[in-house]
């Protein structure tokens, strides 16, 4: 059942398609009131739609939010906070643990504060796929992917039975099984509708847009369908779930306008990692970009769900696509009903949402690619927004080489037990994985080309790759193996390790021991190359210190060549069989063949045939036995699934904000920090904190799995905080990964933030700019207040973190006047003190006393990064779970 307002302004009208009648919220009623909307972009009609259907007297919404967003056609600015609802939430099941975990432990506190168990149940639909937990332990042969399975099933056995418990005692909630496919791409090509509709509390059936939050940044992917989303933390998807409104301010809406066509040989990959540089430099965080112009009707739907997947690479909350014939046509082959598809077109062009080339809406700024120009790219070494053309990827590494990585001159060394030898810039992982690619057909057909064409010349990949395809989903399986591309892909090392993540994540596996010891031992810059759209320091492999995104098809092609050391155009990939040099351009496929295997290999049957009995899952799901029940009966000494401290004490009032006095700082860090620093998802190292907790709790180091895997467990997570191998703390110059200062002796923070909570110290975090850019992980915020940390003050914050801080109960400060940890002179010696906490309102300045350690005070002003009044309400209930809980149990 959709909730429904009040509608003041009278917009509520009847909408008929295929007769049936439609209850919905008109724009054109709407302007009689507010006035013309037609030049609004379209992201922000959705919210306007959201406005109107939700307008409660000014409870949650006014008539003023929606006057607000009208007017915002004359002053596009952001500024107004408005109060949002999406109709749905999606998670994966590395955040989607801990929220599982958090609902049952809010089930276990109502309970104790005397409320109703039944209203910790999700008031909107919310789909949990299982996606993030296969790693890429076998490759290169045909049982690889029923090994990856059966491994993944016996190290998360623990956490598929919660899972499974919380579809079954949960309404409104989905698990999509293991092996299934990536969230992204399952939501792209199955669960989206682009326009949603449901009964009301009157029996009517009310259509609306399709919108959701995920816990996944990369949630955005589905703005290419026309759908408003963008990731979140798991801590405001918590909230959403619990019929609580997402508070945010109007945004500024970008418009990027596409000229022309691409050209001959250029994918989508080339195109997105062309426009995520642009708009990094155009600086859109916490803006909406929309992409117009004549170009957009030039790109397939794929296409834009590649350029709206990147999304948080550009730093923007959402890249958004209007709907038109295109999309239509994507819906009609994934399989969605006909009648959901001719809802779409009515209701688009019911409401002025209907995308033509010639539509320029207002938009704060613009920016505009002609496609034509763009050429192949990949980026890296350490960021996606880093684009290297194709012909100087190895200018730039060996350029980068001495200046990055301190090494003067490459160096080559014998691998241990082989007949071959490995040096810096030795491609060592060569993965086809993530959403953001293997969604699309065209780069996928093109690497099943290449691979093909290089199979038929009889080329193999260099010895020390480590070769994986990780698809999205099961249709991609289908359409490779129907046009003959899998069994060359399996002849050069391609072979399907799983339906999942993987290498984007850092689920790449183990490299051979022999390779990984020559590595680690000679100080050897080894690369990767993934079609993903991560590649920051320590994610894809411990191993791996040089990452590098591309296409499929240039992922295929490394692994034949081996190496980033050599120009890839002017000189070979290989040899074939007769000892002839193949180059990049003799296993290119041109576009007409990519086109023409497309058309033959991937129908509407596919879709709906793999999409049929979506949760029925594997035999292994199948074999998992739990109930439902009203609560969880947590497991003693589990090291998977914890009772979270959260609500420990809690009652029904908050305590009083006090000042924060004596802080010591735990960390003093640089520019850049990504939540993979904060929260890795990776390997947990026998030891450090995390490795020490789970061999106490024997765990065999054989079983430690992942960080991402361990998340429903608080004891893990916390001591994983901080704990990214490549992070570099300020305080202990010269030393790399988790470590701090605490009275002059370098320890694990961890252990110096368990110091400073016997001491009864307060704590602090200081930063530079683009603090906590990354994935939507709330284990970055959860671990930072588990470790004492009352505030993180820096020169600038990405979008979700500081949302999670905030819902943490954590303070976000920023500095003001060009002020910097370094103009500042900050060390880890200073003594902070934050003074008026008890009066503080969303946007102010605050003053931080510092106290050197001779002694000696000075102080400088930070401005609140608490930026909603619903925010401030969170803060002063210690976090959102607290105000939520408070609120149904009131």
């Amino acid at each position: 059942m959709t909730q429904v307002g009040k509608d003041t302004l009278g917009t509520r009208s009847t909408l008929t398609v295929g007769g049936r009648d439609y209850a919905y919220y008109s724009f054109a009623k709407a302007e009689a009131t507010i006035g013309d909307v037609s030049k609004l972009p379209f992201s922000l009609k959705v919210l306007l739609e959201n406005m109107l259907r939700f307008e409660d007297g000014g409870f949650t919404v006014s008539t003023e939010d929606a006057q607000a967003l009208a007017d915002w056609q004359r002053n596009p600015a952001t500024g107004k906070e408005i109060q949002y609802r999406p109709a749905r939430v999606l998670l994966q099941d590395f955040t989607g643990v801990p929220c599982v975990v958090d609902l049952a432990a809010m089930r276990d506190a109502i309970a104790k504060l005397g409320g109703d168990t039944a209203k910790i149940n999700p008031q909107v639909p919310v789909n949990l796929v299982i996606d993030h937990s296969v790693m890429v332990d076998e490759f290169g042969h045909p049982k690889a992917f029923e090994k990856n399975v059966e491994l993944e099933y016996e190290r998360n056995a623990e956490r598929y039975d919660f899972l499974k418990w919380g579809s079954k005692s949960f309404k409104n909630f989905t698990a999509v099984p293991p092996g299934t496919g990536i969230c992204h791409q399952v939501n792209l090509e199955y669960l989206g509708k682009g326009v949603w509709s449901s009964e009301d509390q009157d029996g009517v059936t009310v259509a609306y847009p399709d919108t959701c939050v995920g816990t996944d940044s990369h949630t955005t992917m589905i703005n290419g369908l026309g759908v408003l989303g963008w990731g979140v933390g798991g801590i405001e998807a918590e909230a959403a779930m619990l019929g609580q409104p997402v508070s945010m301010l109007i945004p500024e809406v970008v418009g990027f306008k596409l000229t022309g066509a691409m050209s001959e040989g250029v994918t989508a990959t080339d195109l997105v990692l062309t426009c995520v540089q642009m708009l990094r430099e155009v600086g859109v965080v916490g803006r909406f970009v929309e992409f117009y112009g004549p170009g957009v009707s030039n790109l397939s739907l794929a296409d834009r769900a590649t350029i709206a997947n990147m999304a948080p690479e550009y730093g923007a909350t959402c890249g958004f696509f209007g709907f038109d014939d295109k999309t239509l046509d994507y819906m009609r082959l994934t399989g969605r009903p006909e009648e959901t598809i001719a809802l779409v077109e009515a209701y688009a062009k019911e409401q002025g949402m209907w995308f033509t080339p010639e539509n320029e809406p207002v938009f704060t700024k613009t920016l505009s690619l002609d496609m034509g120009t763009v050429v192949p790219s990949l980026a890296g070494p350490k960021r996606p927004q880093d684009k290297v053309i194709l012909p100087e990827v190895d200018d730039l590494f060996n350029r980068e080489l001495a200046s990055l990585y301190g090494k003067a001159s490459p160096a080559r060394v014998p691998v241990e037990g082989k007949d071959h030898d490995i040096g810096d810039g030795d491609v060592v992982i060569a993965a086809i994985t993530s959403c953001t690619n293997t969604s699309n057909p065209d780069v996928l057909i093109a690497a099943g080309l290449v691979a093909k064409k290089a199979n038929e010349r009889g080329m193999k990949p260099k010895p020390w790759v480590k070769t994986s395809l990780a698809p999205g989903s099961q249709v991609v399986t289908d359409y490779l193996v129907k046009a003959g591309l899998q069994e060359h892909l399996d002849a050069i090392g391609f072979d399907l390790v799983g339906y999942g993540c993987t290498t984007c994540i850092g689920n790449s596996g183990p490299l051979a021991p022999p390779i990984s010891k020559a590595i680690n031992g000679n100080d050897i810059v080894a690369a990767s190359v993934l079609s993903g759209n991560r590649n920051f320091e320590g994610r894809v492999s411990p191993d791996v210190r040089a990452n590098f995104l591309a296409s499929p098809p240039l992922v295929v092609a490394y692994a034949l060549k081996g190496t980033v050391t050599e120009d890839f155009v002017s000189t070979p990939i290989g040899q074939d069989q007769g000892g002839n040099d193949v180059f990049l351009k003799d296993l290119w496929p041109s576009n007409a063949e990519i086109a023409e295997v497309r058309s033959g290999a991937i129908d509407r049957q596919m879709f709906e045939s793999r999409y049929a009995d979506v949760y029925k899952g594997d035999e292994h799901w199948q074999a998992i036995q739990v109930e439902a029940s009203d609560t969880y009966t947590w497991r003693p000494g589990s090291t998977y699934v914890a009772n979270p401290p959260y609500f420990e004490g809690m009652s029904m009032t908050p305590a009083p904000v006090t000042d924060i006095t004596d802080a010591k700082p735990l960390a003093i860090l640089g520019d850049s920090v990504t939540t993979d620093h904060i929260s890795p998802a990776g390997s947990i190292k026998e030891d450090s904190p995390g490795g020490r907790y789970l061999m106490e709790n024997q765990v065999a180091k054989a079983d430690f799995n992942s960080y991402g895997s361990r998340r429903g467990n608080h004891e893990v997570m916390m001591r994983g905080t901080f704990a990214n191998i490549r992070i570099k703390n300020e305080m202990v110059p010269g030393v790399e990964g988790g470590e701090t200062s605490y009275g002059g002796e370098t320890m694990a923070i961890y252990d110096a933030a368990m110091k400073h909570k016997a001491d009864g110290t307060p704590l602090v975090v200081i930063g530079g700019k683009e603090y906590g850019t990354g994935s939507s992980r709330d284990w970055a915020a959860k671990g930072t207040i588990l470790l004492g940390v009352r505030a993180v003050i820096v020169e600038s914050f990405e979008r979700i973190h500081r949302s999670n801080l905030v819902g943490m109960g954590v303070l976000p400060l920023q500095f003001k006047g060009g002020d910097t940890r370094e103009t500042l002179g900050l060390t880890g010696d200073d003594t902070f003190s934050i003074k008026g906490l008890a009066d503080l309102v969303p946007g102010q300045d605050v003053e931080v006393a510092v106290t050197r350690a001779d002694g000696t005070q000075f102080s400088f002003t930070a401005h609140c990064r608490i930026d909603t009044a619903n925010e401030m309400e969170y803060y002063r209930n210690g976090g959102i779970l607290h105000y939520v809980l408070r609120k149904l149990a009131a």
